[in-house]
């Protein structure tokens, strides 16, 4: 600080005017600037005005570094097996002085096994997703030059396992920590508080508050974002039943050869589970059995496959299974929480 005084003489009339400063951003007055402070006295001697006399203190603003980050989409919804899902986040430069920001995640809850390939791109076009001009640009390691009260869109982007099941939960953290700015392209060094007094340069001051896994004053901030997988929990079945034979026909009838036998299979889709869409049935016949192509195939049936239930429909190839088996396929609707759908055809023991 540096301060000039003047020796004033006798003094019948003393008047005190301050000089403003730099107006105040939301983030405080920029580090770096100088506030100066003039006083200014008149007096008279004698009932005569004398020359006016004045004091100046000027001091530099110190750095506060101070930094937000808000989980914006959060839980977001996923499926097993998809890829590129996107939790988005906001990482606000409330510093007075322009800051780098190292960019780093942590996966807090949930099975490691099941979610991989997490990193960080800059949303540039602000819309909360994960665009072709973001994957073109590339991952991130870290935001450079923020200028203070600035606010920068982030997209944590993770894969899912197609082992995730319905309800499993993945907690994602993102952390950002205050480094120096001042080369563009280049991470700064990690900025810390000035020990002991203020000195007469930029002292550094850390007013960050605590996150999800910060402390307060360490210069970082963070903030967590969760996936909540919805997958479809389905049990398959598949029994038989034999239907007629050459001897008893249909009054309890044997499976013997040339007796008539009808496959069910069933589809149940648990409660409070993802509706299963596109669901499709593929069945390579025994080579003891001949395709009943009178009957045809039925889809869409219920759950015990009785007689009238589900419509025609259904393929069948001769030769087109694994080793040179004839092959029973078909496609069901879809299959919504708690409901079971079926597929039935019958065959002939050879």
């Amino acid at each position: 600080m540096k301060t000039t005084k003047q020796l004033l003489g006798a003094v019948s009339a003393i008047a005190l005017v301050a000089m403003s400063s730099t107006p105040a951003l939301a983030a405080g007055t920029s580090a770096g600037t100088t506030i100066t402070n003039t006083v200014t006295v008149n007096y008279n001697v004698g009932g005569v005005a004398q020359n006016t006399q004045s004091a100046t203190d000027e001091f530099t603003v110190d750095q506060r570094v101070n930094v937000t980050v808000t989980a914006i989409t959060t839980p977001v919804s996923v499926s097993p097996n998809q890829t590129n899902r996107v939790l988005a986040f906001d990482v606000a430069n409330l510093s007075n002085s322009t800051v780098d920001f190292a960019l780093t995640t942590a996966l807090a809850g949930g099975n490691a096994s099941n979610i991989s390939n997490i990193r960080i791109y800059r949303d540039l076009d602000g819309d909360r997703e994960l665009d072709s001009n973001e994957l073109t640009a590339g991952p991130i390691t870290y935001l450079d030059e923020v200028a203070e009260d600035e606010t920068v869109a982030v997209l944590v982007v993770s894969d899912i396992s197609i082992n995730a099941v319905n309800g499993n939960t993945f907690d994602v953290n993102l952390t950002a920590a205050s480094h120096a700015a001042g080369t563009a392209g280049s991470l700064g060094a990690v900025l810390a508080g000035t020990a002991g007094g203020d000195t007469a340069g930029i002292d550094t001051v850390l007013f960050d508050g605590a996150g999800i896994a910060d402390s307060a004053n360490d210069g970082r901030f963070s903030a967590q974002g969760r996936y909540t997988v919805a997958g479809a929990v389905l049990t398959v079945a598949k029994s038989s039943r034999v239907v007629s034979d050459p001897v008893n026909l249909t009054n309890n009838p044997k499976a013997i050869p040339g007796a008539t036998v009808e496959y069910c299979i069933t589809v149940a889709n648990a409660a409070g589970a993802a509706t299963a869409t596109d669901v499709n049935l593929v069945d390579d016949l025994p080579d003891d059995v001949t395709f009943a192509s009178a009957f045809g195939i039925f889809v869409n049936g219920d759950a015990t496959c009785s007689a009238n239930s589900g419509t025609t429909g259904g393929n069948f190839a001769a030769g087109a299974g694994a080793g040179g088996r004839d092959r029973v396929s078909g496609a069901l609707s879809d299959v919504a929480a708690g409901q079971t759908r079926s597929l039935y055809f019958q065959v002939v023991i050879n």
